[in-house]
């Protein structure tokens, strides 16, 4: 039969053990939350970056649009040929 000291030992090792994992648990997740985190600020950053790029882009066709023209009214060919007349022929 195991004496009281070697119980006590077992129980104190399971126990230190147990806050052991309780402590790298808590520690995973912190690390988990704050990758999370800045993933989130990343993707934020980048999204405004974005938006001011496409409406500077956006002013910037604005701005250089032209005017827009008449189309030119189209002149009737003329044919340098003389019609060929009845006579001609």
């Amino acid at each position: 039969m195991a004496s009281p000291k070697e119980y006590q030992a077992k129980a104190e090792a399971q126990f230190h053990k147990a806050i052991k994992k309780a402590h790298e648990a808590k520690q995973a997740v912190s690390q988990y939350e704050a990758a999370a985190r800045a993933t989130d600020e990343k993707t934020a950053r980048l999204r405004a970056l974005r938006l001011a790029k496409e409406a500077a882009a956006a002013i910037a066709a604005a701005e250089n649009k032209p005017a827009e023209k008449k189309p030119a009214a189209r002149k009737k060919a003329v044919s340098k040929k003389p019609a060929a007349t009845a006579a001609d022929g």
